[in-house]
């Protein structure tokens, strides 16, 4: 059994995207995640050493956001992913790529992709 740990609304400006005028410009990013993991040692330790310290991640995550524009979100998001899998107590990762001032000419409030990836491929819900 795995438990969650969720992050949500973690925002980043960067430059992502297929038009010249967004890797210019940039834009803000909004980030959610959720971790599955055991924190059944934590939770009887009391010890950050026993979970997955999530101050530390969403700084590795926030800088991978920020750097190396990509063109698309589907990259990002996966980049996204393998930050969080390099944490040794991280099972599975959701993470779901905010893009609120996409280039589209309607009237809409967000644009996101959500991907769930596992150590050793996609996760399977």
């Amino acid at each position: 059994m795995t438990d969650e740990l969720a992050i949500t609304g973690l925002e980043c400006f960067a430059h992502h995207g297929v038009f010249d005028f967004e890797r210019r410009d940039g834009q803000v990013f909004v980030i959610d995640l959720v971790l599955g993991l055991d924190t059944a040692a934590a939770g009887a330790s009391d010890d950050l050493r026993d979970t997955v310290d999530y101050g530390s991640l969403v700084g590795a995550v926030k800088a991978a956001v920020e750097r190396d524009p990509v063109d698309l979100i589907e990259t990002l998001a996966q980049r996204i992913a393998d930050v969080c899998l390099l944490e040794d107590r991280v099972e599975w990762v959701r993470v779901t790529v905010h893009k609120p001032n996409a280039p589209i000419d309607a009237t809409y409030s967000d644009v996101a992709l959500t991907i769930t990836r596992a150590n050793g491929g996609p996760a399977r819900d």
